[in-house]
């Protein structure tokens, strides 16, 4: 009966070191998805910049029905 009782303790203990465990995986996984979130919020401004950008030079190139015309 008492070893029962020590393995009982050693699972116990097992038991809580994996909630431990899991426990700072888990504050891991959500400080890298913040910090995922974060850099993927900034990229998106930025391709929205960049796409602000491109359209304001292409309002800015002259339409020309020569550019479309072929050569003779």
């Amino acid at each position: 009966m008492i070893a029962e009782f020590h393995q009982l303790s050693d699972k116990i203990t097992q038991l809580a070191e994996l909630a431990k465990s899991l426990r700072r995986e888990n504050a891991d996984l959500r400080a890298n998805l913040a910090s995922t979130a974060a850099e993927n919020a900034d990229l998106s401004r930025r391709i929205e910049e960049a796409y602000q950008r491109v359209s304001a030079l292409l309002e800015k190139i002259p339409a020309s029905d020569e550019a479309n015309e072929e050569p003779a």
